[in-house]
């Protein structure tokens, strides 16, 4: 599969506005600030293609990428303390719009932040996702801000928790080393292969 050849879409601001799901989709989702658009574009080979931003909360939109054989979904990243209290009722409705529209929903990636412990949003994003039946993955992104040992035990802390909620693989990942990225394609390359479209 090649991850070189995606394309921007469309960005979707309410629920009403997502269109049919005509293709597989993997989804990446977590919280604000720990480096969705980094690890699209890493993934995707492209330096700007998801835009990456200084201030956290950022991504108000669904954003569908277009692959040969697949959409990349960047949805909107939760746990950003400055949103309003509307901003962050939009935002729930937007998830779960997506998530309850009949979606071809291959994989969902979480993303977690290595450095620090899973926070309770982390946690219940994970435990919507195997409840609800969705395949999912999880990037420990930031890798590359720890060092060895600090690596190690964060990544056993993440494992314990995570280990929990069934067999999800656990990815250390680096949008500034690339650590992960070839990993975490053949994670998304074997959810698209399990069902074929």
């Amino acid at each position: 599969m090649r991850f070189d050849n995606a394309v921007f879409e469309y960005a979707a601001g309410t629920s009403a506005q997502l269109r049919a799901s005509d293709l597989p989709e993997i989804a990446f989702s977590g919280r604000s600030n720990v480096g969705k658009s980094s690890l699209l574009n890493r993934l995707l080979g492209r330096k700007s293609l998801a835009r990456v931003s200084a201030s956290p909360g950022k991504t108000v939109t669904v954003n569908f990428f277009r692959l040969q054989n697949c959409r990349f979904v960047d949805l909107p990243g939760y746990g950003y303390a400055k949103v309003s209290h509307s901003e962050k009722q939009r935002w729930a409705e937007l998830v779960e719009g997506y998530f309850q529209s009949g979606r071809d929903l291959r994989l969902a990636v979480q993303l977690i932040d290595m450095r620090h412990p899973m926070t309770a949003q982390d946690a219940q994003m994970l435990s919507f996702l195997t409840e609800s039946g969705i395949p999912c993955a999880v990037a420990l992104t930031k890798s590359d801000k720890l060092n060895k040992s600090e690596r190690e035990t964060m990544f056993m802390t993440h494992c314990e928790a995570i280990t929990k909620l069934g067999a999800i693989p656990v990815v250390p990942f680096s949008a500034t080393k690339g650590e992960g990225a070839e990993e975490l394609r053949r994670v998304i390359e074997r959810a698209l292969e399990e069902r074929p479209c």
